[in-house]
């Protein structure tokens, strides 16, 4: 069967060896992860499968780690992960599902099989994707296996992209820039909500003359008028744009499972001065903490820097305002790593991404204008070529 990894195998390789060193460094002999995003940054593995259980086994003294998903899915396993056909498993569907018994029964019966079930296993307890009944199965049919919480283990090796990485994170900015002008022009008084929309999913998918997209991890977020008071509505399907509504735009370009999030803000008609205020007041402190951005700052340092851009400005952000990002799927494009808020003391590394993101949610509406970076050797880098501005929309 042809393979249709992402990477070369030495990528792989490469990926796997500062996860065994983190997992040693924890105390980990074998780690299970069963985040998807995790899974595929490991193995390459590329599928839509995890509405079931399925996981990667990486054990600390065997070169190769192990995949376990449903049976009609190791095909998938077999076309898309690095490893040889003997390290990937498919249980039966009589697990999926099943209020008879439960998929934690078969992975402790494979570690048994693999010869490791005694030893200590880690575990992603705070994950999308991992319950409290998997923990509860596993503690009970691996009695004498000792339990470490290795929840954000995989995302933290993440959180510093290699050079093919950033490759394909350019790509999915190229096509961000097109989603986002797309959404832009689609945007029109009288236009329906959900034919904008579906223009922007078009354009997704599309990607551009040189390559395709794929979609997001997030649905395009794209609330208008009030809606945008808040953060993370969507479209709404029996609405037309009204004149003087805001809408905001949180979209997003995906190339091989990487993202590339970009937030900007429309004004339908002539926007009031203190919706241009705080836009002004955003695009600048926006610019003014991009500079500041280099490596050997922290995270919290960034937020500070952004919070003192607003001082005397009327204008307050009390939630965080960035995050790192990547590799991801549903139901979030963010690492769950770096924050930059107060209190996260992460030193920021050449090869990291950050989505600078210093939403402002008021009483009546919101304004957006966010930057994806790239911390370079010296600095920061945009990703993304779009005017940082409150875009207006003038036509009946």
């Amino acid at each position: 069967m042809d393979k249709s990894s992402v990477f070369e195998t030495s990528e792989y390789r490469r990926r796997l060896r500062i996860v065994k060193e983190r997992m040693a460094a924890a105390g980990i002999e074998v780690l299970l992860t069963v985040d998807p995003a995790n899974m595929n940054y490991l193995t390459g593995y590329d599928g839509w499968s995890f509405y079931v259980h399925q996981g990667v086994i990486v054990i600390n003294d065997e070169e190769d780690p192990v995949w376990f998903g449903r049976e009609q899915d190791s095909n998938g396993a077999r076309l898309t992960a690095f490893m040889p056909t003997e390290r990937i498993y498919g249980y039966p569907d009589t697990y999926v599902q099943s209020t008879q018994t439960h998929t934690m029964v078969y992975v402790a019966e494979l570690l048994c099989e693999l010869g490791v079930a005694g030893r200590t296993l880690g575990v992603e307890m705070d994950n999308f994707y991992f319950s409290a009944r998997m923990l509860q199965v596993l503690r009970r049919e691996l009695p004498d296996t000792s339990f470490i919480d290795a929840t954000a283990l995989v995302n933290w090796v993440k959180t510093v992209k290699s050079p093919i990485e950033i490759a394909y994170m350019r790509q999915a900015a190229r096509i961000c820039e097109r989603v986002m002008q797309t959404a832009i022009d689609s945007i029109e008084i009288g236009v329906a909500e959900k034919d904008a929309c579906a223009e922007v999913v078009a354009a997704q998918i599309a990607g551009t003359e040189q390559f395709g997209g794929e979609s997001p991890a997030i649905f395009p977020i794209m609330p208008s008028a009030e809606r945008t008071s808040t953060a993370h509505l969507t479209f709404d399907p029996d609405r037309r744009y009204q004149p003087n509504d805001v809408v905001l735009l949180e979209l997003c370009g995906v190339r091989k499972r990487y993202h590339m999030p970009l937030s900007r803000t429309v004004y339908l008609g002539d926007p009031p001065d203190d919706l241009k205020r705080t836009a002004d007041t955003v695009v600048s402190g926006l610019q003014r903490t991009l500079e500041f951005i280099r490596p050997g700052v922290t995270a919290e340092a960034v937020e500070a820097t952004w919070r003192e851009t607003l001082r005397g400005t009327g204008v307050e952000k009390p939630s965080r305002v960035g995050y790192s990002f990547g590799l991801s799927y549903v139901p979030d494009w963010g690492e769950r790593t770096i924050s930059l808020r107060p209190g996260d003391t992460t030193v920021l590394e050449p090869g990291m991404a950050l989505h600078f993101m210093p939403g402002i949610w008021l009483e009546r509406y919101g304004f957006e204008c966010s930057e994806p970076v790239l911390i370079t050797e010296t600095g920061c880098e945009k990703f993304v070529e779009f005017p940082q501005q409150l875009f207006t929309r003038k036509g009946a």
